[in-house]
């Protein structure tokens, strides 16, 4: 099983895949944001692509947990891919690209690098603490 996830933007989207054992989050090439059937028929081509069973979308939250108009924008998108078959998470996303921007820096990558990966980076973020959620035990009641 494979899950997609997904780092939303207005002008960008940002994707990242897990392997088959849904345990290591990769990057994708970042999609160009051209409108809402572009995008929807895009992942749906790598929903294929990878039999995609769940998508993971990262939800920017405002540091005080309050729900801002991004991450408004963000929920309607989730809810529209939901037509793709595949159960849909929000995960909270804050501070992602920040971690994605400091990650590249100490890796040494200039601006513009960081400028053109920021958005698969922050994707790949958000789907790996999914995963990493998921593996975790649950406390026994």
């Amino acid at each position: 099983m494979r899950i997609l996830g997904i780092d939303y933007g207005g002008r960008r989207i940002g994707l990242a895949v897990s392997d088959p054992g849904a345990i290591i989050a990769r990057g994708l090439p970042t999609l160009k944001n051209e409108g809402e059937a572009e995008v929807l028929a895009a992942i749906r081509r790598l929903v294929e692509e990878y039999e995609i069973a769940e998508i993971v979308v990262g939800l920017p939250r405002n540091m005080d947990d309050s729900i801002g108009p991004q991450a408004q924008k963000t929920m309607r998108f989730a809810d529209g891919l939901k037509v793709l078959g595949c159960n849909v998470h929000l995960v909270d996303e804050r501070l992602t690209t920040e971690q994605a921007r400091r990650a590249m820096t100490e890796a040494g990558l200039s601006r513009e690098q960081q400028h053109r990966r920021v958005d698969r980076v922050a994707a790949q973020l958000i789907l790996q603490i999914y995963l990493d959620s998921s593996r975790k035990p649950k406390p026994e009641d």
